[in-house]
């Protein structure tokens, strides 16, 4: 059987989609799957030993640069997303733009049902589709999902990443044996934690001895990066990684502390031990899930913001100290 997953952004939806992806495997005799993903994530795919085929999609890019795209690069994801007939072409995303590249492929097309997908009418799209509650866990809506539209009874285990971490690319830099990640950067204002927070925070771990290093994707995080360090012999910013190198680094950590970002679903994939911040995101329908997770809430009252900047330094000081044991 020859699957085509749709599944693009975000870096967390992907990570999400995963279990799935060894569910079925792991069910369904010879089992062959093929991905269209957005360009930036590529390498997520590709982690998975399931995975064969990667179908890159760039409509993110395309979308801000409508104007300047290369000729023929449109014509050529649309070549490559009609080279192979699949048995199933299973949208796991639901939006209107997943449903339409589902419409422009080859297969017969599955999907959620009007009251499940995230776009109302994106199941317009499909052939065949099924009910997912929206109350339940975006891993567990994956894996019930591949289930029904792949036809073997949903696993009662917990979820299985399968990622195989001979896929990464190494990174070059020299670690320590024992290093903490720090992860304060989001696009996101109303998930981000307080400079002067995380500032403290840095300087309570590396005074206990710590290494701590900081990742960033843009200039703007670099500079935060940086300004956080502030000249802390133990904190350092790390350059430029992609993906794959800094899943190589992730992988590694003794611990790590972040906000609620992509990295936090793959350090939850890893089972790093880790602890994410959450804004006005509910985890428990999108928190991560892995071993060693704990979800602190922030809440966003600014009358008492320097209260609960408090209260959550010494709840994560508190849980890293055990962290650190494991």
């Amino acid at each position: 059987m020859r699957v085509l997953i749709i599944k693009m952004s975000s870096m967390g939806d992907i990570i999400h989609t995963l279990p799935a992806v060894t569910d079925a495997a792991s069910a369904v005799p010879n089992v062959q799957f093929d991905w269209v993903v957005e360009e930036a994530f590529t390498e997520i795919p590709k982690w998975h030993n399931q995975v064969q085929g990667i179908i890159p999609i760039a409509l993110r890019r395309w979308r801000k640069n409508i104007w300047q795209i290369q000729n023929g690069e449109i014509k050529r994801f649309y070549t490559q997303l009609r080279a192979k007939e699949y048995d199933f072409v299973l949208d796991a995303q639901g939006s209107i733009k997943s449903a339409i590249t589902a419409g422009l492929s080859r297969g017969y097309r599955l999907g959620m049902n009007r009251d499940s997908v995230r776009e109302s009418i994106a199941y317009l799209a499909y052939q065949k589709t099924f009910s997912v509650s929206w109350q339940q866990h975006a891993i567990n809506r994956l894996r019930l999902l591949f289930s029904q539209a792949l036809n073997y009874s949903l696993p009662v285990t917990p979820p299985n990443y399968g990622i195989d971490k001979k896929n990464f690319n190494q990174t070059k830099i020299e670690l320590p044996k024992n290093y903490l990640l720090f992860i304060p950067n989001t696009s996101c204002s109303t998930k981000r934690w307080s400079h002067q927070a995380w500032s403290s925070l840095l300087l309570k771990i590396t005074q206990q001895g710590f290494s701590v290093y900081i990742p960033w994707g843009n200039e703007n995080e670099r500079i935060n990066a940086n300004r956080l360090t502030n000249n802390n012999p133990l904190a350092q910013v790390l350059p430029y990684l992609s993906l794959s190198e800094m899943a190589a680094v992730l992988v590694n950590a003794k611990a790590v502390v972040t906000v609620d970002t992509g990295l936090s679903h793959l350090s939850a994939a890893f089972g790093v031990p880790t602890i994410v911040l959450y804004g006005p995101t509910n985890p428990l329908l999108i928190g991560t899930i892995g071993a060693s997770q704990l979800h602190i809430r922030m809440v966003a009252n600014e009358n008492s913001k320097h209260e609960t900047d408090s209260i959550i330094l010494k709840e994560i000081t508190e849980n890293l100290q055990y962290f650190l044991t494991l």
